[in-house]
């Protein structure tokens, strides 16, 4: 079955929400898992309507602190709690979040149900398992900012059906075990190793989210290969003076 990454854009607007465009929140639905980029004001009602998941496995990375992308962090946490969120929940993100959210969480007495792990990060590796990897670059705005790059790990090659029949191996949980790269013995005692049945590997998905910056060549090495980029492109570009003055990008750049 084709595994597929579902990307909902909660929010691209800037520095005020308005009727058409929510402030910066992407989010990536992966299996059992939710990853969400930047939490701007208003984040919670529009994950919310958007039945993403309330109780799944989730990270969120801030790219930055300017309140456009974090003042939907204690309002999202607090309607987790209000509706009985029990997983654990991952917070990354720049100098000075653990202080924001601690402060947020001591002084309004927000009580949250469910354990919530915050941690700062810098350039270089984020988090890492199996299957997927998520990194931070530097990005160029006007204080410590972040882009994101989250790529999948090589996954297994296609299985062959044809070649899977023609060695005796029965349908059911044998062929499941290939397909996860690992060998099985048939009734008559043979082992299967999955290269047998499988073809070469395939490379996974990559998604670079850029978060405010200028265009930078770090951005740009790393976004090589990506399948989708997604990037600040807050001004029209007669306001290319601005853009440059604020640390954000054009449309046309």
């Amino acid at each position: 079955m084709l595994k597929i990454i579902v990307v909902y854009f909660l929010g691209t607007g800037g520095n005020l929400p308005t009727k058409q465009r929510g402030l910066p929140s992407v989010v990536l639905k992966r299996k059992k898992e939710v990853f969400m980029f930047d939490c701007g004001e208003g984040t919670q009602l529009k994950f919310i309507l958007g039945n993403i998941g309330l109780n799944k496995i989730m990270k969120i990375f801030i790219s930055h602190l300017h309140g456009d992308h974090v003042f939907g962090l204690p309002g999202l946490l607090a309607s987790f709690s209000f509706l009985g969120r029990t997983k654990t929940l991952s917070i990354y993100g720049p100098h000075g979040i653990i202080d924001f959210l601690n402060c947020v969480l001591e002084n309004i007495k927000m009580e949250i149900t469910y354990k919530l792990e915050i941690k700062e990060i810098r350039e270089g590796l984020v988090y890492e398992n199996k299957e997927y990897l998520i990194r931070a670059i530097p990005a160029e705005h006007i204080i410590e900012s972040y882009s994101f790059i989250f790529e999948e790990k090589m996954r297994p090659g296609k299985f062959n059906v044809e070649k899977a029949i023609n060695l005796g191996i029965p349908r059911g949980p044998l062929w499941k075990k290939l397909q996860l790269g690992s060998k099985v013995k048939t009734k008559d005692g043979k082992i299967i190793s999955p290269e047998d049945v499988l073809g070469p590997p395939r490379k996974g998905l990559k998604i670079v989210y850029s978060g405010d910056t200028r265009p930078t060549e770090i951005l740009a090495k790393n976004s090589l290969n990506a399948d989708l980029i997604i990037h600040d492109s807050t001004f029209s570009h007669q306001h290319l003076e601005k853009a440059i003055l604020t640390g954000h990008s054009t449309c046309v750049e």
